[in-house]
């Protein structure tokens, strides 16, 4: 058999097209539709024993790719890893996946997105819920994993109507601890002084309504809160389990898998204590590899449903194949 080389190829293209250019068009090419200009919703569901999960995206925030957005890692290192995962070099998408949890009696939100309040390209998980078919009326617990505003915002519409009026809003003690505090807030840097606003503006009027719980609690049947603190001081991933079935939800334990997976020692710009981030990276990572486990995370492509399996120094994100059959 002979080898098919590039310039062979290419020669074989050119040929093809002067061929087809000495044909006479028979008919007119039709584009009377217009382009739909804007993606397909983003909804994905799966199972984990007998709970039905629905991954639902809110849209990606755009995020230039710059100094200081790894805080230990030269921008040129960076660079060339978003190249090696063939991502551009000079803006990273980063997703905003929520997960809704249906328990067969319970239906439960874990985490709320942006709420349209943040990066123009987000805002977009009322919408996609619906396209799931799934009422925001319907939603009757609602789980916090830290309090970013990427993960609280879209606890109220824009106008500040709650966004899941009969929903019980769960969050962890230790976040509410740190960010209602007004002492934190004065000595906190001026760019996070933000955040301690946006959580008084979500929080405020249902404060007395909000229940919160600790590391290790069942916050709902089949799913427990597990400490990763370090990203925030209170932040939690959620195991959830079903039969003998179980998924690890990692929260914001990783951004980016094509930095932060590769290289769990990186330090993102978000994460406010970064060595306890870390540790609390390759702790839940050396879990999730050695079990086996099923993962899903809130900044990786979407659906952002996986393994991690151990490679070297580093890790990898393994997708689970997606699959029509539920």
């Amino acid at each position: 058999m002979s080898d098919l080389t590039r310039r062979a190829l290419l020669a074989g293209t050119v040929t093809a097209a002067a061929a087809a250019s000495s044909v006479p068009s028979i008919l007119p090419a039709r584009a009377a539709a217009p382009a739909a200009g804007r993606q397909v919703p983003g909804i994905y569901r799966y199972k984990v024993g007998e709970f039905e999960l629905t991954a639902i995206n809110d849209g990606v925030n755009l995020r230039p790719v710059e100094k200081g957005f790894v805080v230990n890692a030269e921008l040129e290192d960076v660079k060339e890893a978003l190249e090696d995962a063939y991502l551009p070099t000079d803006k990273l998408g980063i997703p905003f996946n929520q997960l809704i949890v249906n328990t067969g009696r319970r239906v439960v939100l874990i985490d709320t997105g942006t709420g349209g309040q943040q990066a123009p390209t987000a805002g977009l998980l009322i919408e996609n819920m619906a396209a799931a078919g799934i009422d925001p009326k319907a939603i009757d617990t609602v789980l916090i994993s830290h309090f970013h505003g990427d993960h609280i915002l879209g606890l109220r519409t824009k106008e500040g109507e709650l966004a899941f009026p009969n929903a019980e809003v769960q969050v962890p003690e230790a976040e509410w601890k740190y960010w209602m505090d007004d002492g934190e807030m004065s000595r906190a840097p001026e760019g996070r002084k933000g955040n301690f606003a946006a959580v008084r503006k979500t929080f405020g009027s249902i404060a007395k309504d909000v229940k919160h719980f600790d590391a290790d609690a069942e916050v709902v049947p089949g799913i427990t809160a597990v400490a990763a603190y370090g990203h925030t001081p209170g932040h939690m991933t959620f195991r959830i389990a079903s039969g003998d079935d179980q998924l690890l939800v990692l929260s914001d334990t990783a951004n980016h898998p094509a930095l932060f997976v590769r290289n769990p020692g990186w330090h993102a710009v978000f994460d406010i204590d970064a060595a306890m981030a870390e540790e609390t990276r390759r702790k839940i990572f050396d879990m999730a590899a050695a079990d086996r486990l099923r993962i899903q995370a809130y900044h990786f492509p979407f659906p952002g449903t996986g393994f991690i399996a151990k490679d070297g120094d580093g890790y990898e994100f393994v997708p689970a194949p997606w699959s029509v059959v539920l």
